[in-house]
């Protein structure tokens, strides 16, 4: 319990500092960290893999060192000389996700990561911590680092990939910066992509709140061209040379569509706006994935097109947990001793500051399903891939089935947080 207390003092939405000007630690360009996350079930270790800057900081400028969310686990910049915390992010990785299968309790594997803080002007120590499913330490590396450092790549300066802004935001100052980045299309077939592109923006702002709060996004679409089209489907054979060499079959799940490229990835947007990424991809077969401030996947042609990109940015842009559960595949992701930190989860380990304050008097907890509970919030059981002892806010959600034609109000109320937290 100490350990949980202790790491939730260190997320705390307001850290109690006084607040300082990013003029005053940090210039108007990125700072690109290169991260090797390595290990298994047992252990695991960050290295630093390679460092690089970009022109102009596309990130938060304002509320630096607090967080939206509290994620699997945090970046941290502290001044060097002071010790004082300047900057912090929290995030999500496929490497947190994978060490809970069973594939990690046998083999060591290492995955790639990066994080873009703003650049200092003087040097700073960097912290990189990750998280349990316990919402405890599992490993963390600090590493300094010398903005004067020659051997900080410069990227972004001279060739940048081809993109069209589809949206301009109100402020451009206070916005969201999205890039929708181009996934096994080929040079010749980009027209379809930017329409594709101009397809999917106009799902995602169908929903709310993004519909509401639109002048607060700024999207760009990015022309990564691939050598050949579609994706790659490992369980069919059949492997494809794109972009960003994304794949089905992710940990052997069919319908799981990620890229471990991220690195390529980010090589790709260097010198383009953005903040957040929604990869699209040249595919028909249903699928798609998204992780916290890093990435989604989703393809462009599929029937459920409309409710994967939107269900994916509510994991990636929102840090909203997935509130399904299946008798044929339960993931023991949440101990049911330990309050999950997703704002439309609970185990009821520590309910207070959740949904609680939209509840009715008169609605039990746990809630029973009836047709008149399902019409307003609760507390219902069957959530985060557990059957027993995880529970959701709403009978149905954009969060648990592609049928629900809505964020539930909880969900919704998370993510118009999380939009103002960037923007106001």
């Amino acid at each position: 319990m100490k350990k949980v207390l202790l790491c939730l003092a260190l997320v705390s939405i307001v850290t109690g500092a006084k607040a300082q000007s990013f003029n005053d630690y940090f210039t108007d360009r990125t700072l690109r960290i290169d991260y090797i996350f390595s290990g298994n079930a047992k252990e695991q270790h960050v290295s630093v893999d390679e460092l690089s800057t970009s022109p102009r900081w596309y990130g938060k400028r304002h509320r630096l060192t607090e967080l939206p969310m509290e994620g699997n686990g945090q970046i941290t910049v502290r001044e060097h000389k002071s010790q004082r915390t300047i900057y912090r992010n929290s995030f999500s990785t496929l490497f947190q996700e994978w060490i809970t299968y069973p594939e990690a309790e046998k083999n060591t594997q290492a995955f790639e990561n990066v994080f873009l803080v703003p650049m200092p002007k003087d040097t700073v120590d960097v912290t990189l911590s990750l998280y349990n499913n316990r919402r405890e330490l599992s490993t963390s590396l600090t590493h300094q680092v010398v903005p004067s450092d020659i051997l900080i790549r410069k990227t972004g300066e001279r060739f940048v990939t081809p993109h069209t802004t589809m949206l301009a935001p109100a402020d451009s100052n206070k916005c969201i910066k999205l890039a929708y980045v181009a996934e096994g299309y080929k040079k010749e077939e980009m027209p379809k992509f930017l329409n594709d592109v101009k397809r999917c923006m106009g799902y995602l702002f169908e929903y709310e709140p993004f519909k509401s709060m639109k002048d607060r996004f700024m999207i760009t679409a990015v022309e990564s061209a691939s050598l050949e089209s579609e994706t790659s489907i490992p369980h069919e054979g059949i492997w494809k040379n794109t972009a960003l060499q994304s794949n089905f079959d992710t940990f052997y799940s069919d319908r799981y569509l990620t890229t471990l490229h991220i690195k390529k990835l980010h090589n790709i947007l260097a010198g383009i706006p953005y903040e957040h990424i929604i990869i699209l991809v040249n595919t028909e077969k249903y699928g798609g994935g998204g992780i916290l401030n890093s990435y989604l996947l989703s393809p462009a042609d599929n029937k459920y097109t409309p409710q994967v990109v939107v269900h994916e940015f509510g994991h990636s842009f929102g840090g909203l947990g997935d509130e399904y559960a299946y008798d044929f595949e339960q993931i023991p992701a949440y101990p049911h001793d330990v309050e999950p930190w997703e704002p439309n989860l609970t185990t009821l380990a520590d309910f207070h500051g959740k949904w609680e304050d939209m509840l009715d008097d008169n609605t039990k907890i746990p809630t029973k399903i009836t047709e008149k509970t399902k019409k307003k919030v609760g507390v219902f059981e069957g959530a985060g891939y557990s059957l027993k002892g995880v529970y959701r806010p709403s009978y149905d959600c954009r969060m648990r089935t592609n049928e629900n034609p809505v964020f539930c109000p909880v969900c919704s109320r998370a993510l118009k947080r999380v939009i103002d937290f960037y923007t106001k």
